[in-house]
């Protein structure tokens, strides 16, 4: 991926930031593992289930893998 000069210019700057690293520290420190801590993988199946049912989410047909040597 190429950035323009001013994009680079942006990061540069916002890399300065207090204020944006201290957000992203709290962002960071709400992040959470739904399978952490007793976390049921049944359970939040159940929940994303359930969430996709109530904003009308219309699955995608499945796909095969076409790959056959994968390296990770």
């Amino acid at each position: 991926m190429s950035f323009s000069e001013e994009a680079k210019r942006e990061l540069a700057e916002l890399s300065r930031s207090d204020s944006l690293r201290q957000d992203m520290r709290i962002v960071a420190a709400g992040r959470h593992n739904p399978f952490k801590l007793g976390g049921n993988a049944e359970e939040y199946i159940e929940f994303v289930t359930q969430y996709n049912e109530f904003i009308n989410h219309v699955p995608k047909p499945f796909k095969p893998i076409a790959d056959r040597t994968m390296v990770l």
